[in-house]
């Protein structure tokens, strides 16, 4: 698989590093965030993109500037708002004629939903969302979903049973609230990173296949 390097420019001042993955014939091209903790060549971040590609789906990843820097620290969420706005007029220029999608693991989603909700994403006909942070692990609450309601575009939550941070209590009822734009995919015996363990009788890929299946179907549907 072939992964071409880019640089985004974010502002007049600062510029991320990208990477374009395409496939021979897409149908689709989706702008990848990446979580808190690992940047965009994350061994998850990689197999995703690798999945879509076998799924004829184009991936543009980023690093959001705090990554980019070597910090741990979190950028603040206008400076990681602007990014996800450069990425996705990257996406646009080199998946011309594509339909595009937005979102990202963990971080990465919550990040691309705000900048969706704060003013619409040029071109972007939905949200794909790779382990939606809820709340922080341990604190049980539906505060940080406050925005969704003013996203405009399909979302789809792909989520794990296990996952420490959306417990299934509160974001069950919330994607309900949310009405007929918002699809919430569970899978079974998962956690935050989309891990199983062994007595679930399935493996890590396994489960990866079923997640970047119902992404791909549901992207062609949008």
């Amino acid at each position: 698989m072939v992964v071409d390097p880019v640089t985004i420019r974010v502002g007049d001042s600062q510029a991320v590093s990208g990477l374009w993955q395409v496939p021979d014939k897409p149908f689709a091209c989706v702008v990848l965030a990446h979580g808190a903790g690992a940047g965009m060549t994350h061994k998850f971040m990689a197999a995703v993109a690798d999945g879509f590609e076998e799924r004829g789906v184009a991936t543009l990843r980023f690093q959001f500037p705090y990554m980019e820097n070597g910090s741990k620290r979190p950028d603040r969420p206008a400076v990681a708002h602007a990014t996800v706005r450069a990425a996705v007029k990257a996406a646009t220029r080199l998946g011309s004629g594509l339909r595009l999608f937005a979102g990202g693991k963990s971080f990465g989603a919550r990040m691309t939903s705000q900048a969706q909700a704060e003013a619409a994403l040029p071109n972007v006909c939905g949200l794909v969302f790779f382990g939606f942070p809820l709340h922080p692990g341990g604190k049980p609450s539906d505060e940080r979903a406050r925005h969704l309601a003013e996203v405009r575009v399909p979302m789809l939550f792909l989520q794990g049973t296990r996952d420490a941070l959306a417990d299934p209590r509160l974001l069950v009822p919330l994607i309900d609230a949310l009405g007929g734009g918002a699809t919430l995919k569970m899978v079974e015996s998962a956690d935050h990173s989309f891990h199983v363990p062994v007595r679930s009788g399935r493996t890590d890929e396994q489960v990866l296949d079923e997640v970047l299946n119902a992404a791909a179907a549901w992207m062609r549907s949008h």
